[in-house]
Parts: C-alpha cells; sequence; structure tokens
C-alpha cells in the first residue's frame, strides 16, 4: 500500500481515516466495566436462587451455550444441573436482579461439556456474547484466579478463610490478609509526525505489531515506567509524556494504563528478548494491529483519527 495512501488494513477489516474517527468515538472506552444495572456484592444470599448466571471456568475457558446464531451462559440454580461438579465457587452480586456466580470446574470438564455447551477462551468471545455478561465475565475471571491462587496462606500454609464483608480472604493461624491481585502496566504510543513506533513481541501471531508495554516495578513512577520500558525495548529517549486512559486487563491480572509519548531521539535498537522487531509507521500504512478490545488499539485509532 502507498504511503499516501487513506485506507489502512487490519486483521479485521479495511477503513478509512474518516471511519476510524466514527469507530473511536463509539467503541466503549472499558469493555469491561460492568453495566449499571450489575450490583457487585461479597457473601451470597442465605437462599440460594431457583436460577442464576453461572460465569464456569477450567483455566482461562468459560463455559457457554450455543444455540444457532445465539451464544449465553448457563442460568441454572447449581452447575450440577448440568452434571458438572464445581471445586470452588464465588458469589459475584446481582445481574438485572439475577444472581451471579463465578466457579472453576477440574481440567478434565474440557473434555466432556454438558450437551449444547463448549468452553470458548474469554478473548474469543468479545462481540459474540452480550456486553454486558462479557464484562462480568472479565470480573470473573479474575476472581475465579485469585480464589484459585489463595487457597492457603503465603506465610504459614494455613488454610485461608474467605471474609464475609469484603473480597478478600484471611488466615486464621497468623493474620495475613489477601486481596485479588492487579498487575498495574503501562502501554504507550510513541510519535514521530505522522509516523508511530510500533513492535513485534515474539508471542504475537505472524505480520501483527503493537504499541509498546510493559509492567511498573517498584519505586517507579508511571512516566518513569513509560521512559524506561521504552528506551530498554526499543533503545529510543522519548519526551512529552501524556495520560491517555486506562483499561482492566484480566489475562490473568493487569490494569492498563495508557500514555502518548513524541519521541526525542536516538535509534531503533530492539532487546532482542521482548521485542522480535520494531519500525516506525506512517499513518496512512500501519501494519496488522490488536483487534479492538484493547487500550493498544484505542490508543492507534486516535492517533490515526488525529491529533489527540
Amino acid at each position: 500500500m502507498s504511503r499516501g495512501s487513506d485506507q489502512i488494513k487490519t486483521p479485521e477489516t479495511r477503513y478509512t481515516c474518516r471511519q476510524i474517527k466514527l469507530e473511536f468515538v463509539l467503541h466503549p472506552a472499558n469493555p469491561f466495566r460492568p453495566p449499571q444495572t450489575f450490583v457487585p456484592h461479597i457473601a451470597p444470599p442465605d437462599q440460594p436462587p431457583d436460577v442464576a448466571w453461572w460465569f464456569v471456568f477450567v483455566g482461562d475457558r468459560l463455559l457457554v451455550n450455543q444455540e444457532g446464531d445465539r451464544t449465553t451462559l448457563p442460568q441454572v440454580a447449581q452447575p450440577s444441573d448440568l452434571g458438572l461438579a464445581e471445586q470452588r465457587s464465588q458469589f459475584l452480586g446481582w445481574l438485572d436482579g439475577m444472581g451471579c456466580y463465578a466457579a472453576e470446574l477440574e481440567k478434565d470438564a474440557l473434555r466432556h461439556p454438558p450437551t449444547g455447551y463448549a468452553f470458548e477462551k474469554l478473548r474469543q468471545l468479545y462481540g459474540v456474547l452480550d456486553d454486558d455478561v462479557f464484562a462480568i465475565a472479565g470480573r470473573a475471571i479474575q476472581i475465579v484466579t485469585w480464589d484459585r491462587n489463595h487457597l492457603y496462606c503465603g506465610h504459614c500454609a494455613a488454610p485461608m478463610v474467605q471474609h464475609v464483608t469484603e473480597r478478600a480472604k484471611h488466615c486464621p493461624s497468623c493474620g495475613l490478609r489477601n486481596y485479588p491481585r492487579l498487575s498495574p502496566a503501562v502501554i504507550m504510543l510513541v510519535s514521530r509526525g505522522d509516523e508511530v513506533l510500533l513492535a513485534r513481541a515474539p508471542r504475537f501471531r505472524a505480520g501483527m505489531y503493537s504499541v509498546l508495554a510493559g509492567f511498573v516495578e517498584p519505586g517507579e513512577s508511571l512516566e518513569e515506567t513509560v521512559a524506561r520500558e521504552v528506551r530498554e525495548e526499543v533503545g529510543v529517549e522519548i519526551n512529552n509524556i501524556r495520560y491517555f486512559g486506562s483499561q482492566p486487563w484480566p489475562f490473568p491480572h493487569s490494569l492498563m494504563i495508557g500514555f502518548t509519548a513524541d519521541y526525542a531521539s536516538g535509534d531503533i535498537v530492539i532487546d532482542q528478548v521482548e521485542i522480535k522487531a520494531a519500525d516506525w509507521f506512517h499513518k496512512s500504512a500501519l501494519p496488522p494491529v490488536p483487534g479492538p478490545l484493547s487500550i493498544a488499539r484505542k490508543l492507534i485509532d486516535a492517533f490515526v483519527a488525529g491529533p489527540y
């Protein structure tokens, strides 16, 4: 594609810069934001409901009911109604007055889902599940992971006990308390005029590039992390670091804080470990980039639609 073209090709679609502006305005800022009709809660009701939403996981795969072109979640009293034996469960709250539970099954359950059901990776269900249900599923998978990883005290190895009034576990022996883990990470778009710095990680699918990202280290401010990660991964210096927005990323428990920054100096020198390739791309001739679920795509769309 020529540098002067006003079209951009991604794995999902081909569209013009004007269409990008519309997509950026209309696309939800946070696809994992719980709907207003969801009321979070900790303790389950004293009387189990006759029917409830069940977010049933095996690892990162969610049990879904596939009826023709419609994909939904189980609405039953208990997973046992579907012949499933849960290992653990957590009450999430209420969606439109109906109880919501998260549960985890043994890995063997993947081989024998109930008739009409399947286990699908949560990321692949974006745009397939109802938006409200998908948002709560993003919360559910993080709570399931936390529940699994904190069965025993990390200090004295005693069994942990669920707190009744907050999402926490405490050790009755030594008093250690654990909350669901959140790992803050920065994600940044570095620009040079109408060009954007994009990179490929070894884990990316063939041909895909994205903006840079990295986890915050103890003692760092977010802005310091942005500058360090860019320097470490591609060897260039930046300035004019600006906050863009944030997004939870439950794969498995990150909080992505987005920034933009301007190129200041230096040539691209990749670190050869986290980065496989990096280059400057004109906004009118981008390579394949991440899909609309991630804040990475929102950063790129905003840059193309610019100024931002």
